[in-house]
């Protein structure tokens, strides 16, 4: 999607308005050349009626100013011992970027404060060994946060906790982000790291359910680079608290935040806590998707091109695949009771979307509807494609003779010449 396509923006819209996201930013993306740009991507989020809190790291910057100081930090992420010096070059270092990002907002006239809303407590002595002045979250304040959103304002939250006794403690920004998400019920995490998004034994995960995110970390957790094992392990606990969607993503794309926000493709990484695919009837108001999904196809030929008058005269023929709400495949199965034939047609994948299955789905949702209905037989035409239906379909090149009367009719008139595929259904 072209970001400069407002319609594919507007289609966003109405699931999103007064929704909440939570940006959980590295420190390291603070401090980037694309920082501006991404406030800007915020910008447009807030004009957009999108609340959002914003919580940063700091461990790029507690590393460059301990060494500065010449100091050995005990930890930099939050998670192990923190002593004293350390948690003053925390305290330092997280006031700085959290003024640095307060400029950026006010350049863009965007409303922020700092809050103080995560409530912490001492992580305390683990097998033996007292983490000192690294907290854990007890819980956010909801109300100091929904007060600000209320008003238009950005909640700035840094990766520091507070306790009662007015005590400050290092809490990791990753666990902090999970805990405000998960308090305000909000839509979307968004991790905005110096990554591309997760990786497992070198390969970027587009998309991955829960479930199975948990299982590889369970069965092989090295394999995830060092850099997002911590967002892969928080992107699980956030799903399991009620985030429906966590997003993985690099800070160094020009307007990458909107392109995952706003296309179905993204940039980065999604976990999603459920299945957010389906395959659906078409309505009236798909045709023009239908149509826009299947134009590069019918300009090379691969497909007949339908206008919509012919694609409304058989609507009830047409499927569609989503990907939450936003069709990104079609399908069609055109009846011929007479022969308890069917025929699978106008089959297409967004090339976004390729590789990932979604054309053998719809093939076998295809079969399943027309071993419903009672079909003996399933039948495809191909011009460019037929290798796809013989290797993942299991259909077998047939002859025009097995074509129904009518439809070999319109295939001599087409002079389309194409292969027709024929696969015999076996009832289940």
């Amino acid at each position: 999607m072209k970001l400069t396509d407002l319609r594919g923006i507007l289609q966003y819209i109405p699931q999103f308005r007064e929704k909440t996201f939570i940006l959980a930013v590295d420190g390291i993306i603070v401090t980037d050349e694309n920082f501006p740009t991404l406030l800007l991507d915020v910008a447009v989020l807030r004009s957009l009626n999108i609340r959002v809190v914003l919580v940063h790291g700091a461990a790029a910057q507690i590393k460059a100013l301990a060494e500065k100081q010449n100091i050995v930090p005990s930890n930099l992420d939050g998670t192990g011992i923190t002593d004293a010096p350390t948690l003053q070059v925390s305290l330092d270092a997280a006031n700085r970027l959290t003024h640095e990002i307060l400029e950026g907002l006010s350049a863009n006239d965007l409303r922020a404060a700092c809050t103080n809303a995560v409530i912490a407590h001492p992580l305390g002595i683990i097998q033996g060994v007292d983490h000192l002045f690294t907290g854990k979250v007890e819980r956010v304040d909801t109300e100091l946060l929904q007060t600000l959103l209320n008003q238009g304002i950005i909640p700035i939250v840094p990766p520091l906790g507070f306790d009662g006794d007015g005590k400050t403690y290092r809490v990791n920004s990753d666990g902090v982000a999970v805990a405000i998400a998960t308090a305000l019920k909000a839509t979307k995490l968004i991790y905005i790291t110096a990554q591309d998004g997760l990786r497992h034994n070198n390969q970027l995960i587009r998309q991955m359910l829960v479930a199975e995110l948990q299982k590889l970390l369970m069965q092989n957790a090295a394999a995830f680079s060092p850099e997002t094992l911590s967002k892969a392990q928080h992107a699980v606990s956030a799903c399991q608290a009620g985030v429906q969607r966590v997003h993985v993503i690099s800070g160094r794309v020009d307007e990458g935040l909107l392109a995952e926000v706003f296309s179905n493709e993204g940039i980065g990484t999604l976990v999603y806590a459920n299945e957010y695919q389906q395959i659906r009837a078409a309505k009236k108001k798909d045709i023009r998707a239908i149509q826009m999904l299947t134009k590069k196809a019918v300009e090379s030929e691969e497909l007949v091109k339908r206008t919509r008058q012919m694609i409304e005269k058989s609507l009830g023929d047409y499927f569609i695949f989503e990907i939450d709400k936003n069709p990104v495949a079609c399908v069609a199965l055109h009846l011929y009771p007479e022969q308890k034939k069917g025929e699978l047609a106008c089959l297409y994948v967004n090339p976004s979307h390729e590789n990932q299955g979604i054309g053998r789905k719809l093939i076998q949702f295809v079969e399943n509807k027309a071993r419903e209905l009672g079909l003996n037989e399933l039948l495809t035409l191909s011009t460019q494609t037929f290798t796809y239906f013989q290797s993942k379909g299991g259909f077998a090149e047939g002859k025009p003779e097995d074509l129904p009367p009518t439809r070999r009719e319109k295939y001599e008139q087409s002079g389309r010449n194409s292969k027709v595929l024929v696969k015999k259904l076996i009832k289940a």
